[in-house]
């Protein structure tokens, strides 16, 4: 490991500081391959969130089908209309069904509004995703999530910059604590007590 060389009062391995930037290289190695996996989840559980959304507005499109013909027949194509005549009934079936059309509407909408804002780029539609994503499918995501490592460029590219982020972060993180210990120690060692001869 390193030779001893003794002073009064201090015993000091050389060599120590080399192993340190040795195991420190390897440290920051381990977390820039673990952060380059992160980041290519991202795009990857984007998409996957995309899919959910459009199959679930498909979903909800089929199942409001009968209902809008029913609305074009009638109504001039106005659902409204016809939710309000259910709403409006004296039977308490029809108040039920009017009920359940006006909340396969608001699924429909909530759905269309969802995959309009995910019309954009990559870095976009993940902060939508974080930031404003339908709670419901982002649980259904991650409960049915599957890891894969695209290997495409908009995957490779976010997932270098998160790999980016988090080095820099732990850079930062490691650089404030070698400056706090770098000023702690100087005062402990003027504070302990000389150790007698």
């Amino acid at each position: 490991m390193g030779a001893l060389v003794t002073q009064p009062h201090r015993t000091k391995i050389v060599g120590h500081t080399n192993m340190t930037n040795i195991l420190y290289r390897y440290l920051m190695i381990i977390v820039a391959c673990i952060s380059l996996l992160i980041g290519v989840q991202v795009p990857n559980f984007v998409d996957q969130y995309e899919k959910r959304i459009d199959a679930h507005l498909r979903e909800v499109s089929v199942n409001l089908q009968p209902f809008q013909d029913i609305a074009a027949k009638y109504f001039g194509g106005d659902l409204n209309k016809l939710i309000e005549l259910h709403r409006s009934s004296g039977e308490k079936p029809f108040q039920e069904e009017g009920a359940a059309i006006e909340k396969m509407v608001q699924r429909k909408l909530r759905f269309e509004a969802d995959m309009a804002a995910l019309k954009t780029s990559l870095p976009m539609k993940a902060w939508h995703v974080i930031s404003a994503g339908d709670r419901e499918l982002i649980d259904e995501a991650i409960g049915q999530y599957s890891y894969a490592v695209p290997m495409n460029q908009d995957a490779l590219v976010f997932g270098g910059v998160v790999a980016l982020i988090i080095l820099l972060m732990v850079e930062l993180l490691l650089f404030l604590v070698r400056s706090l210990i770098g000023k702690v120690m100087p005062q402990l060692r003027r504070n302990s007590p000389n150790p007698t001869t």
